[in-house]
């Protein structure tokens, strides 16, 4: 075999060195974050963000952020993994946003985390209740919160669920709204915990009896999460919590 020439043989080895930096440099996912820009969540939503972006920088995936449905549509989505509807309600949505995004979790074109805003299901600031939205949540209707807030324990039912390995089989969470609906969303979804009623903190008349607050859809094909908890920035404090969260990113991302 005949030597390359030393000039040629080191801009080849550079070249290879190059692609390799780069390609170690790619991230291995996209995460679309949805997040609203104001109201009485968002210090929640910059905590979030910070440890979003931590997270990201140490496991090589990347989180682009929103605070509204302009831009998407299906070519938009397609770049992303994983979809995050960190602090985002389920109306007013633009109509090529949302057909975007019912074909993204029917189809499995990626994966979806949906925390306590993504079931505010009803009419809401003049803007009808978006039916799809509520058959991929159980079928359910918000009814009511817990206003003054209360801490409760949340308890695991399926353990051996990828997203739960770590979590510890009950856990507290001290300061959250607790939103009730108009039935459980029980048969129409797979519960991973429930919220311990019992166990509020001050008590409270506002109950649902059977009350989850972590579920999946089995019935579409994206992977796809439902995390109640999500209100308060303490949060991030939760040991339980945090796991729980990473978890579900990578689980969902289909990592």
């Amino acid at each position: 075999m005949k030597k390359l020439p030393g000039s040629i043989a080191a801009a080849w080895l550079l070249h290879l060195l190059l692609s390799c930096t780069a390609l170690a440099q790619s991230p291995a996912f996209k995460v679309l974050a949805m997040a609203e820009p104001g109201g009485h969540h968002i210090e929640y939503s910059k905590r979030a963000r910070i440890w979003l972006d931590s997270l990201a920088s140490k496991n090589n995936f990347s989180v682009v952020y929103i605070d509204k449905t302009d831009p998407i549509n299906e070519g938009y989505l397609s770049q992303f993994q994983l979809i995050i509807q960190l602090d985002y309600v389920p109306y007013a949505w633009k109509p090529e946003a949302a057909a975007a995004f019912e074909k993204y979790i029917q189809e499995g074109k990626g994966g979806w985390i949906g925390f306590h805003h993504a079931t505010l299901l009803g009419e809401f600031d003049g803007y009808k209740m978006w039916p799809w939205f509520s058959g991929f949540m159980g079928g359910i209707r918000y009814k009511n919160y817990i206003s003054t807030f209360a801490a409760a324990t949340v308890q695991v039912e399926q353990r051996h669920h990828p997203i739960m390995k770590g979590v510890p089989v009950s856990f507290l969470v001290e300061k959250e709204e607790w939103y009730t609906y108009d039935k459980s969303p029980r048969p129409n979804v797979e519960v991973l915990a429930s919220v311990d009623e019992s166990s509020y903190s001050p008590d409270s008349r506002i109950k649902m009896g059977d009350h989850p607050v972590i579920w999946s859809n089995p019935k579409v094909k994206a992977r796809n999460v439902y995390i109640f908890m999500g209100h308060s920035p303490v949060l991030f404090e939760s040991e339980a919590y945090k796991r729980l969260f990473i978890n579900a990113i990578f689980w969902a991302a289909g990592r």
